[in-house]
């Protein structure tokens, strides 16, 4: 229903009064505080009994704890500005009392005393009957109305109820809906902050996780570092055997043929000598060397395929292919186990297992194996 506004010259007086009224609204009850009015730490008032309402709605167990009427301790929230209220043992009574707004309340009572704003709540006047105040609330077709409207008017077959009635009665479900919704923001609050929490606790796991699981990789890798440098320096001892022993028959086969070229040049000038008897005096010592010599075996030299090192190759397939097959334990490990990465028994253990691969029982699975030595020519 449209309602008939009146009073127009005394508007601009009353917008005052409405802007004050609208500071002195509870953030609960939607009413002008009632008496007492607390503070909240947020400098935010309240109700004291709104107060307790929200705090009774915000602690669904707290009756069960006790059966005292005054709550002791326990927390809310602030319904402007969601601010965390923390109640002493004295709960909503050990707030402080807003003095300063409880007189501020009674001026602006004396103020609407006044006949002005007695006449200015005469405003609402009924549209189809201008002299009739609206003064009933239709049930059915949930709207205010006169008594005329109800007697012959649109709402005579209606059934109605008084205006003060309905109003306290609405009043008073929105208040408890205003509770509900606080209750039910705060639950919320902490549900959120929990998941907060979990999200937290989720990526301080996975850094852990991951660190351990670096210093896993690092302590094979450290394995795999070792054990090549044992293969490598086997490999180099073999070759240093090896070229030392070629390198002395060179030595060897070396001064074989500078002596044999130096007595060659000596033979050489002795058939150039041209007198017989001063030849025929040096010539059997001669003939003897050269015979000597001739006799000296020179057999000794390395068998074919000695400089074959590929008895040094390693197959690690399979090696490899157990690596890539590394996948996270099924079962948590236990805190003992991470504790025991920090001295490095996991690296101990992870090079027992690798080292047992190299025995002769692993040698045919993991292919760290001698090949036969070949040579491009035969064996002879």
């Amino acid at each position: 229903m449209n309602f008939a506004v009146g009073l127009k010259p005394l508007l601009a007086e009353a917008r005052s009064m409405e802007s004050l009224e609208k500071q002195l609204i509870c953030p609960i009850c939607l009413e002008m505080f009632t008496k007492p009015v607390v503070i909240l730490p947020c400098q935010h008032n309240l109700c004291r009994k709104c107060a307790n309402d929200v705090f009774q709605a915000s602690n669904p167990l707290w009756q069960s704890r006790g059966s005292s009427a005054v709550p002791s301790g326990g927390r809310f929230r602030c319904p402007s500005c969601r601010h965390e209220v923390v109640l002493d043992r004295h709960g909503v009574y050990g707030l402080q009392r807003n003095l300063l707004v409880e007189n501020i309340i009674d001026i602006y009572k004396q103020e609407s005393a006044r006949p002005l704003h007695a006449k200015a709540e005469q405003h609402l006047m009924c549209e189809e009957h201008e002299d009739e105040r609206i003064n009933i609330y239709c049930l059915r077709c949930e709207a205010p109305t006169c008594s005329l409207c109800k007697v012959f008017g649109a709402h005579k077959d209606c059934e109605v109820a008084p205006l003060p009635a309905v109003y306290q009665r609405q009043k008073s479900e929105l208040s408890d809906g205003i509770a509900m919704l606080v209750a039910g923001n705060d639950r919320i609050q902490a549900i959120i902050t929990q998941m907060e929490e979990i999200c937290h606790t989720i990526e301080e796991n996975g850094r852990r996780q991951k660190q351990h699981l670096g210093l896993r990789f690092d302590s094979l890798c450290s394995i795999l570092e070792e054990r090549k440098k044992e293969l490598l320096q086997s490999i180099a001892r073999e070759q240093e055997a090896k070229v030392q022993r070629v390198r002395g028959l060179i030595r060897q086969y070396g001064d074989h043929l500078e002596t044999s070229s130096k007595l060659v040049e000596t033979a050489i000038q002795a058939m150039e000598e041209p007198q017989m008897a001063v030849y025929l005096q040096h010539s059997k010592e001669l003939l003897k060397k050269i015979t000597d010599m001739s006799k000296v075996s020179m057999s000794s030299r390395p068998e074919p395929g000695y400089e074959n090192m590929d008895h040094f190759s390693i197959n690690v397939d399979y090696v490899a292919e157990m690596l890539r097959t590394i996948e996270f334990q099924t079962e948590p490990l236990v805190e003992d186990d991470l504790d025991g990465l920090g001295d490095g028994s996991e690296a101990v253990a992870d090079e027992d297992r690798l080292e047992s691969l190299e025995t002769p029982e692993a040698t045919e699975d993991v292919g760290l194996r001698q090949k036969p030595v070949s040579s491009p020519h035969g064996q002879h």
